[in-house]
């Protein structure tokens, strides 16, 4: 959190009652005081979600979020200072109303919309039966059930029906909820007010969407109440679209009652993007950003490195952006083939033993220390960069490389990312020892 140098007194009426009005005048600043690029990029995407005593919480997508708290919280506080509310300090965190009470559930993305979904040959036809069930919930499909690895648009498409029946159906009841954020209302609701506000948030509705069914598998308590929860809503005539990493016959955990009800409706795959298809990405993502690139192969060098899925193409861009702008180096074909390790197939094979052994090796430090509880700085540093590095170069989830470093949970893993690639450009011995390891991951065997 980062405060103005000269505090002043506050009076209770100078807080904003007119958030977005706000937040509006506070962009107009920020737009000023930076380049175009550096807006677009790191500053549009912010949100203004709330304000207690001097303090504005904002709210940023997961890819730009540390980067842009490390680097433009005190820019922002500047440009808040100029709006005279009195705020003097500005968030990333969650509002303290909000953190105690424990949200309901992710937030959705307002930028995850059916027109910015790049559409490709691996998920047109996903992409067609989530609008079709947005246009005409309950007459379409009903389950839908999406499925493939991480990071190809599953929950783009199940918040883009959720933003389209917002703005075209309003008076639909909808909720999206990933299934942790299920299982752990649940469980809260068992602990304090018991289980009837939960029923009744969950099954008086029109529209549900659930992401990441996966993470109910091994939880009998909650996949019991999800099973009643389904019959309820698909008895009732509303609509259920549902996701996971693989088809309903491969969740073998799961009660097979559950797994039965999921292929009631349509299964449709959603399958990683052709080189045309993440070309098409990238140009996007650039002309959002309204950046300028004078290499016309320097995006099809990007394209071809990164073939695994959007969000490691995204996240690629981003690195590749942030060390332009870091070295004042133009975004080339050079500095795409310097700071990104050709992925491809490799990538997508390398295995988190091979990720672990290298980053214990480089760090000094036992596999066992890596992925034990040791809280010492060492294995503590090399546990968070095994989990980047596991993050970058395969297609696990959160929840799955978080059992692969001694049973953490998806908040831990999370954190270890966040602190990762908030270090990555600012310290250079870890930049430098990161670069090395994704050389030496992806270095193939001698004979």
């Amino acid at each position: 959190m980062t405060a103005l140098s000269s505090p002043r007194p506050v009076p209770d009426d100078s807080l904003p009652t007119d958030l977005p009005t706000l937040w509006r005048a506070t962009q107009r600043s920020l737009r000023e005081s930076v380049p175009e690029s550096t807006y677009r990029l790191w500053l549009e995407p912010l949100e203004a979600v709330g304000a207690d005593d001097e303090t504005l919480y904002v709210k940023a997508p997961e890819g730009i979020r540390a980067w842009a708290e490390r680097r433009y919280s005190a820019l922002i506080v500047a440009a808040l200072a100029d709006t005279g509310t009195g705020l003097r300090r500005v968030s990333f965190a969650a509002p303290r109303d909000e953190a105690r009470s424990g949200a309901p559930g992710p937030e959705l993305n307002p930028s995850y919309t059916f027109e910015r979904f790049v559409i490709g040959p691996g998920n047109r036809l996903a992409h067609g039966a989530a609008l079709a069930v947005a246009e005409a919930p309950s007459e379409a499909y009903n389950p839908l059930f999406l499925h493939g690895p991480p990071g190809l648009g599953k929950t783009h498409l199940l918040a883009a029906i959720a933003n389209y029946l917002q703005d075209n159906a309003p008076g639909l009841s909808v909720r999206y909820a990933t299934a942790e954020s299920f299982t752990n209302e649940f469980v809260a609701a068992l602990r304090s007010t018991g289980a009837e506000a939960f029923k009744a948030r969950y099954r008086d509705i029109d529209v549900l969407l659930i992401d990441d069914v996966q993470f109910l598998e091994g939880k009998p308590a909650t996949e019991e109440e999800f099973f009643h929860t389904f019959n309820a809503l698909y008895e009732s005539g509303s609509q259920l679209v549902l996701s996971a990493d693989r088809i309903p016959s491969e969740l073998s955990t799961l009660a097979s009652r559950l797994r039965d009800r999921f292929e009631w409706g349509l299964t449709v795959p959603v399958e990683p993007p052709n080189l045309a298809t993440r070309l098409t990405v990238l140009r996007h993502l650039v002309k959002e950003a309204g950046i300028e690139i004078d290499d016309s192969g320097a995006l099809a060098e990007l394209a071809n490195r990164i073939d695994a899925n959007v969000r490691q193409l995204h996240g690629a861009l981003t690195r590749v952006i942030a060390h332009a702008s870091l070295l004042a180096k133009p975004l080339s074909s050079e500095l795409i083939a310097e700071v990104i390790p050709r992925s491809g197939r490799s990538a997508q094979a390398t295995s988190v033993e091979e990720i672990q052994q290298q980053v214990a090796e480089r760090f000094g430090i036992s596999r066992a220390e890596l992925v034990g509880s040791s809280r010492a700085a060492a294995p503590l540093r090399a546990r968070q960069v095994a989990i980047y590095l596991t993050r970058e170069l395969t297609e696990l989830s959160l929840p799955q490389i978080g059992r692969l470093y001694g049973g953490r949970d998806h908040t831990t893993v999370l954190n270890s990312l966040r602190r990762v690639e908030a270090s990555l450009g600012e310290d250079q011995a870890l930049t430098e020892k990161v670069a090395e390891l994704r050389t030496a991951i992806h270095k193939p065997a001698g004979p």
